[in-house]
């Protein structure tokens, strides 16, 4: 993939309309995969880690609904829905499932681009090759090891992705379940213990977390001063 560039996930069953926003998102420095269809987009939500979702409402097979309900439990990503039905009540539905945005058809491509860019500007991107910092300890993503004090701990490539995907969200509650997809690990206990070994790492007290903690019934959540 290009350095920098984000990779949007359209998802349309008609051909023309897909096209067209593939190479209109393509003309404006995005890199665009396509899907026919929700099975065709599962697969490829599986081998790949994209920036957004462009997705249809009205699809043959598993409805955009159903698919966003689905990405919204399982990752955590941006999803545009596309519909033909512009009444206030499927608008409504969409974002009650999680969709961050609502795009009627027809639409022009400018307006699409336009939403796309206000999304992704919101979502901080991580420099990897400088220090951040998480209290007093100094995270190299790029060398993978974490300085505390005098200390100097390595980390694995799945310690490596929740660490970038919470340092570019700060204050958000992620579930076992979505750091399992990004981290590649799916078993729950296993998640816990890759937490628990990042604590060691980062915090001063790792019994009582002051940056990685536990939020009862829903997850982990990283705060940075």
């Amino acid at each position: 993939m290009q350095k920098n560039k984000a990779h949007i996930l359209v998802v349309d069953d008609d051909n023309r309309i897909r096209e067209l926003i593939k190479e209109y998102l393509s003309d404006n420095d995005f890199i665009v995969s396509t899907a026919v269809d929700a099975e065709n987009a599962k697969i490829k939500l599986e081998q790949i880690k994209f920036d957004l979702v462009v997705l249809d409402v009205m699809m043959p097979g598993q409805s955009g609904f159903e698919l966003t309900k689905e990405i919204k439990k399982n990752i955590d990503m941006p999803v545009i829905l596309l519909t033909a039905k512009g009444e206030a009540e499927n608008r409504v539905k969409g974002l009650e499932l999680g969709a961050d945005d609502y795009l009627g058809k027809p639409f022009e491509p400018k307006e699409l681009l336009l939403r796309i860019k206000n999304i992704l500007s919101k979502i901080s991107i991580i420099d990897t090759s400088k220090i951040n910092l998480i209290g007093k300890a100094k995270v190299n993503l790029n060398k993978m090891s974490i300085q505390l004090n005098k200390k100097v701990n390595k980390i694995n490539n799945a310690e490596k992705k929740v660490l970038l995907e919470m340092l570019s969200n700060p204050g958000k509650t992620y579930t076992r379940m979505q750091i399992g997809k990004i981290s590649g690990i799916s078993q729950e206990r296993s998640i816990d213990v890759m937490i628990t070994r990042l604590r060691q790492k980062i915090e001063l007290d790792p019994k009582n977390p002051k940056y990685l903690q536990t939020i009862r019934g829903s997850g982990y959540v990283l705060w940075i001063e």
